[in-house]
């Protein structure tokens, strides 16, 4: 909501602005309140300066309303809490900017994957001649209090996750530049795919690879970061998880046969977050492992590779792993078991990385 500092004259009412009614009675019932303040109404009820309210509105990603007056109370309560979270101390105003355009960011796409996906699966209309139209204001007003407490459980839920992962953290700098296997999973050929296929059928690919994909990242304790259609992103405390997670996601994909072959790259090194993102040259070069790694097969870097052998996870080679499960047989004690192996592969330049050396990783379960 981008707005100006000047004036505080009221804009047209809401019903003379020439909007669909329609629209503005699904406006008043989500919202729960009447449209009363102009943007300036609105910062001077709050007690907020027009410039930290138009930053605030426009971190949210709200559009420019001018000095129309489209406001209601619950706009002038939340710019009350931000402002108060930065008059107490508790937050500095960079930091609110950002607490408000992660939020926003996050629930814009959420919120139109909710309308898209049940105007198109719950509109069927109850009787005939009605159209979507006429049957979105009952569907939003019986969804609306449901969605609600669902989305606070579910964001409680992840933050109490983040907040024992970061107390968990050696040390404060580990909170925000954290040492994390990073993996990238990328379908192979999906430019070839865009060309041949209809968009709905592509549509209903990408969202099969990205379901299959989050299930098994959450279910097997990684963190899903973000999907690019054909592409996943995601993280994880230890290369044993990360490991599991790429051998799990490739397998997983060569068992389907309507999906395309899937390639991983992986790397494990200091990795920086802001706004749940990840960045740093860890993930470019899981980024760039992954543009060379072949067809249903996972490449790691040689930090990756060495801390799955430090772990006990993978052998350093097989002719380690023949020497100690010998020495084990001699000491009459069980064999130290592997999970993963590893292959060395040429070293190779990597553009904006210099020379890398990448590890084929594979499974092991099967042998001694």
């Amino acid at each position: 909501m981008t707005v100006d500092d000047t004036g505080s004259g009221e804009g047209a009412d809401a019903a003379d602005t020439g909007e669909d009614p329609l629209a503005l009675r699904l406006e008043q019932l989500i919202l729960g309140a009447e449209r009363r303040y102009t943007p300036f109404q609105a910062a001077r009820s709050a007690g907020v300066s027009m410039e930290l309210a138009s930053r605030f509105w426009r971190a949210m990603g709200f559009a420019d309303i001018g000095q129309a007056k489209a406001l209601t109370e619950a706009d002038v309560l939340a710019l009350r809490r931000l402002a108060g979270l930065v008059e107490a101390g508790l937050l500095s105003e960079a930091m609110a900017v950002q607490v408000a355009r992660s939020t926003g960011q996050t629930t814009a796409r959420l919120a139109e994957w909710q309308m898209d996906s049940f105007l198109e699966g719950l509109t069927e209309p109850p009787e005939p001649g009605m159209t979507r139209t006429e049957v979105t204001y009952p569907i939003v007003e019986l969804l609306l209090p449901e969605l609600e407490e669902f989305l606070v459980y579910v964001w409680r839920r992840q933050l109490a996750a983040s907040a024992g992962r970061v107390v968990q953290s050696a040390d404060d700098e580990e909170m925000v530049d954290r040492r994390l296997a990073v993996g990238f999973a990328d379908l192979v050929g999906f430019t070839r795919l865009t060309r041949r296929m209809e968009e709905e059928e592509l549509g209903e690919l990408v969202e099969a690879f990205e379901t299959t994909a989050a299930d098994l990242v959450a279910a097997r304790g990684g963190r899903l970061i973000k999907t690019l259609g054909d592409e996943v992103l995601y993280a994880a405390d230890d290369a044993g998880t990360a490991a599991d997670i790429a051998m799990r996601l490739v397998e997983t994909m060569a068992n389907d046969e309507t999906m395309p072959e899937l390639r991983v790259g992986m790397a494990f090194g200091t990795v920086t977050t802001r706004m749940g993102d990840v960045f740093g040259t860890t993930v470019n070069l899981a980024s760039r492992l992954t543009s060379i790694a072949p067809r249903d097969s996972v490449l790691v870097d040689s930090a990756f590779a060495e801390e799955l052998i430090r772990t006990g996870e993978a052998p350093a080679s097989e002719a380690e792993a023949a020497e100690a499960a010998a020495a084990a047989e001699k000491e009459g004690e069980e064999p130290p078991v592997y999970r993963f192996a590893l292959q060395p592969m040429w070293q190779r330049p990597v553009r904006g990385l210099g020379v890398v050396e990448p590890w084929l990783l594979n499974r092991r379960e099967s042998r001694p």
